[in-house]
């Protein structure tokens, strides 16, 4: 499914578009979650400073 999922990004015309992944700490439980998301490359600074 990754692989079909990024050929799919991949369009001469389109915007250029990454997939974030960022390990998140449950409050609760103390264990760690993985959140994905998939955005244009211009926002990944502001996604990637944002706790």
């Amino acid at each position: 499914m990754a692989k079909k999922t990024v050929a799919t990004l991949k369009k001469a015309d389109a915007k250029v578009f990454v997939k974030v992944i960022r390990m998140v700490r449950n409050e609760k439980t103390g264990g760690y979650q993985f959140h994905e998301q998939i955005m244009a490359g211009e926002e990944v600074d502001k996604a990637i400073a944002k706790k």
